[in-house]
Order: structure tokens, then sequence, then C-alpha cells
């Protein structure tokens, strides 16, 4: 399986594509970061993300798309900017065809360190560790898009039987 993880932001996007399954080592094929300039509009900003991401999706092909969904911080401003960059990600994927997932920032941390109060930096060492990397990625916003990604790796295996058993559920229920 191959996942572009995306950790939103309108100044700093961070991106990552990880290859593996649960229970095998994983690869990073890319990690980097799409950079917006504080001082342009918001329009050619988004435009940006956007073609940064495209980038991405042409030269990585992924399967899935995982982004961090935004959750509610006291910064308004940080939170509309991180939700537009989020939008432009899934929009960019929901183009080619591309599932996305969503992901909460502690069931990434859960994942990767074993606990959704983590700080960036124990996710930082523990990408750096899954990975067989040499130093953890910089800014935090590539290791955070990384994490994204293992962490879709490790959970989508169960998320899907879940998602069929329900729709089994649903489906005998309407029959019976």
């Amino acid at each position: 399986m191959r996942v572009l993880g995306v950790d939103p932001g309108l100044t700093r996007c961070g991106v990552g594509v990880v290859e593996g399954v649960p229970g095998r080592p994983l690869t990073m094929l890319g990690v980097g970061v799409v950079r917006t300039p504080v001082d342009a509009d918001l329009a050619h900003r988004l435009v940006a993300v956007e073609q940064g991401i495209e980038g991405w999706l042409d030269e990585h092909h992924p399967e899935y798309v995982a982004v961090e969904r935004v959750f509610s911080q006291h910064n308004v401003r940080t939170v509309m900017g991180t939700a537009q960059a989020s939008a432009v990600a899934m929009l960019c994927a929901a183009r080619r065809g591309i599932p996305v997932a969503l992901h909460t920032p502690s069931e990434v941390k859960a994942a990767v360190t074993g606990t959704g109060r983590a700080d960036k930096a124990q996710v930082g060492a523990m990408v750096t560790r899954l990975l067989r990397l040499d130093a953890p990625p910089r800014p935090a916003d590539a290791a955070d898009a990384l994490a994204l990604a293992i962490c879709h790796i490790w959970r989508a295996p169960a998320q899907n039987r879940l998602q069929q058993a329900v729709a089994l559920h649903t489906s005998k229920g309407r029959s019976a």
C-alpha cells in the first residue's frame, strides 16, 4: 500500500509518501513541505498548495491519501488556514479518484508512539525509527505527514473490515 500523508497548513503543508503493509518494514519514498508566502493573498496560497500536492501525486502515484482531521484550536485563523489546505488536499485526491482517509492527531500519535498524548519530538523519533532514517524529518510538519501515512497503513485494514461489517449488517437489515 502506498500512502501520501498530508499534514495540512497554509504556510507549511507537510507531505510524505510511505509504502508498506502492516507487520512488515515500511519504506519512505519521499518527504517534504509545500510552502506558501505569508504575504500572498489567500487564493494564490491555496493554488500553491494545490500545485504542490498535485506534483506529489504525479510523482508518487499513491493508492490512498491520509489527511490530518482538522480539530478546534484556540486560534480560529490558524484553524481556517488548516481547514482550507485540508480541503485542497482532499479535492486533489478526489479529482483523481484516490480514496481519502482522515485521522485525528491523537489517532496518529497513538498509532506511531503508543500514546495519543505524544509530543512532536516523540512522533519524530518514532517516525525516524519506523522508517529507519538517519535523522527525524524537518520541519515537524514533514515528520507529521509521514506519521499520517504510517497510521493509515496500519489502521486501514481494520477500518475496511469494520466498514464491510457495518455495510453487511445494514444490507441484511433491509432485506429482512
